[in-house]
């Protein structure tokens, strides 16, 4: 790579900048730092990995980005994915990722999420601990860290997913959690409407205590009943409530449904009451799961989300599904995803408008590229710019670079300190950087072909490093790190 040096004046008290050059300088791009409203044409300087100066002067560095015309923006944390592998990397830098977390699912060990890339990463990773790993351990006396750990599937219609623990097993589960939570886990991921009628109240009570006792968070999905039926909701906000938990409520439109505007009103009074509470939405309108979770073994779905086979997908092939080939699939497949389509546009409208609404990808696992996986991995952000701020209008698009990116940073950083320099265009905070076309950028994957890059994303920069280039990955650039509640 040929060194590029670019003589400027330095800022005054900005930063106390090394007497060499920079490593990088992003020149005359519009700086959009949600946190501070800084929304102007500045110079970037990169030195070590982090930002250290941001001025209208003139920078010298050792690599320089044009940045005219384009928005320089923190990097998209996405605080809700399930995709650690290499080929999933690949698709999330495109799209501006530069931070994937699991957090619904997590992990147990947590050193042991993203096996798969952690010497070769392409993005900052991390998980929550994930409870049902733990479960698995102790009803089942098997290893499965994390879902698809060294290619073996987890299965949702396991002993671990079905049957009540004793309260001697609950008392294993808890001591998991809590080696869990001191391996550096990003909180607590508790897959509940997965495991509906198999996880008791006092277990429940148990998760949302240890939670409590090292001031950690629960991401949960919550159990999940009729159309708009709050009582999911309820049940954690009363646990987080008498417990002091912090509890993040996952995918909020695509559970609340139509009645997402009536969860945001019991969110709202929930923290007026005390209670730390947050939630997130997808940018996609299908929900995407395993076809033998609980809610299609055991429930009528078809009521539930207002749909039929017709409107579900075969996630692997993209196929539409007929009664006959779910139960083949059912049957024969019972580890593979579909994508089931019932989300309407307008409640996602009153979920991206809600003041704190963070969006994430709730990604599905993608290995190969003649494996299909769901659009959301793809293009999730670009689709979140180029749809609902730039021809909906929805969102300006300071608000929804502060929900792609510093919302995130903000939940995280009270037990994650990593997080406080995360999400953020600042003098000493990291510099994972994403830089864009707002007038171009679009999503262009969908569930017929989802693994197809966005247009209008033209740099990502990940711990100082630059990481993709005019929409291309740098093979060579591997510059993500193993996030915890550990990392300083």
């Amino acid at each position: 790579m040929h060194r590029i040096r670019t003589h400027f004046l330095l800022p005054l008290l900005l930063a106390t900048l090394p007497a060499q050059a920079l490593d990088l300088a992003i020149i005359g791009g519009r700086v959009i730092d949600p946190e501070t409203r800084t929304d102007k044409v500045l110079n970037v300087g990169v030195q070590d990995g982090r930002i250290v100066a941001l001025t209208t002067d003139l920078l010298e560095a050792d690599r320089v980005i044009n940045a005219e015309g384009r928005v320089v923006a923190p990097g998209f944390i996405d605080i809700h994915s399930h995709t650690p592998t290499p080929f999933g990397m690949q698709l999330n830098i495109l799209d501006g990722i530069t931070t994937a977390l699991d957090t619904e699912a997590g992990a147990y060990p947590v050193y042991e999420y993203g096996d798969a890339i952690k010497d070769n990463a392409l993005l900052n990773f991390g998980a929550s601990v994930g409870h049902y790993a733990a479960r698995i351990r102790v009803i089942e006396g098997k290893y499965q860290p994390y879902f698809f750990h060294q290619g073996n599937l987890a299965g949702m219609s396991s002993p671990a997913f079905e049957q009540p623990a004793t309260a001697e097993q609950i008392e294993e589960i808890r001591q998991h959690l809590n080696q869990g939570i001191k391996q550096g886990g990003l909180g607590i991921g508790l897959l509940l409407d997965y495991m509906r009628d198999a996880v008791t109240d006092k277990e429940l009570r148990m998760i949302f205590e240890v939670a409590a006792d090292h001031d950690v968070p629960v991401f949960t999905h919550v159990r999940r009943n009729l159309p708009g039926d709050p009582s999911g909701l309820n049940e954690v906000l009363a646990l987080a409530k008498s417990t002091g938990a912090a509890i993040f409520i996952c995918h909020i439109t695509h559970n609340a449904m139509g009645s997402v505007g009536d969860w945001l009103k019991t969110i709202d009074q929930a923290r007026a009451d005390g209670v730390r509470v947050t939630t997130e939405t997808l940018s996609y309108l299908a929900g995407g799961t395993s076809i033998s979770a609980d809610v299609f073994r055991k429930r009528d779905w078809q009521a539930i989300f207002d749909i039929t086979y017709e409107d579900v997908q075969w996630v692997a092939t993209g196929e539409w599904l007929t009664e006959e080939t779910w139960n083949h699939y059912a049957k024969h497949e019972g580890s593979g995803a579909v994508n089931h389509h019932y989300v309407k546009e307008p409640w996602l409208h009153t979920a991206l408008r809600w003041p704190d609404m963070m969006i994430s990808t709730d990604a599905l696992p993608a290995f190969t590229h003649e494996q299909f996986s769901n659009p959301n991995i793809a293009g999730t952000f670009s689709l979140v710019l180029g749809r609902y701020v730039r021809e909906q209008g929805i969102l300006t698009l300071s608000d929804a670079l502060s929900r792609m990116s510093l919302k995130q940073a903000q939940w995280l950083e009270p037990f994650a300190p990593a997080f406080k320099r995360k999400g953020r265009i600042q003098l000493g905070m990291d510099a994972d950087i994403v830089i864009f076309d707002a007038d171009t950028v679009a999503a262009t994957a969908d569930y017929g072909k989802p693994y197809e890059a966005p247009v209008g994303i033209h740099w990502v920069i990940v711990n100082g490093q630059v990481a993709v280039v005019d929409g291309t990955i740098q093979s060579s650039i591997a510059a993500g790190k193993r996030l915890t509640t550990l990392t300083n």
